[in-house]
């Protein structure tokens, strides 16, 4: 090998390298940017693990709490009658009900609209945490204000 061939091969290692760490940071950095999701979930609700679970693997930092009343949150989320689900969320001044999918939080995150939260009432089979099979039901994700205003935010 020449010593152009050479030095060709190590500049193309040195650039691969480079970037490898540069995805390495941004992924680290990514996941240092996001606020920390606070849950205030039931001990026996299996799917309120997972739907943390979920978080947890979309970069979040989360803090799950145990409690005996879920509805104290709902109050303080000011969550409009009939939209809840079992476990309540705040993230940045903002209520998650339900089993709201990552993305949506990010895009919630990213938006900062004039909003109160965000929920997906009930708990759809396949919605994160709701995970059975292949099953897969349409479900929306909406969007509600302080004065009870409900707009969807996302069809999924």
């Amino acid at each position: 090998m020449n010593n152009r061939q050479g030095t060709e091969t190590m500049t193309a290692k040195t650039r691969l390298a480079g970037l490898m760490m540069t995805l390495s940071f941004s992924s680290a950095t990514l996941a240092q940017d996001l606020p920390v999701v606070e849950v205030f979930k039931s001990a026996s609700c299996g799917c309120c693990g997972k739907w943390v679970d979920h978080l947890k693997e979309n970069g979040f930092e989360v803090v799950a709490k145990n409690v005996d009343n879920v509805n104290i949150y709902k109050q303080q989320a000011k969550l409009p009658y009939g939209l809840g689900s079992c476990h309540t969320a705040f993230v940045n001044g903002y209520a998650l009900e339900g089993h709201v999918p990552a993305s949506d939080v990010l895009k919630l995150l990213a938006e900062k609209p004039a909003i109160k939260g965000l929920t997906v009432p009930g708990m759809p089979i396949g919605s994160p945490g709701m995970e059975m099979g292949d099953r897969k039901d349409a479900f929306q994700t909406l969007a509600y204000t302080e004065q009870g205003k409900v707009t969807v935010f996302t069809s999924h």
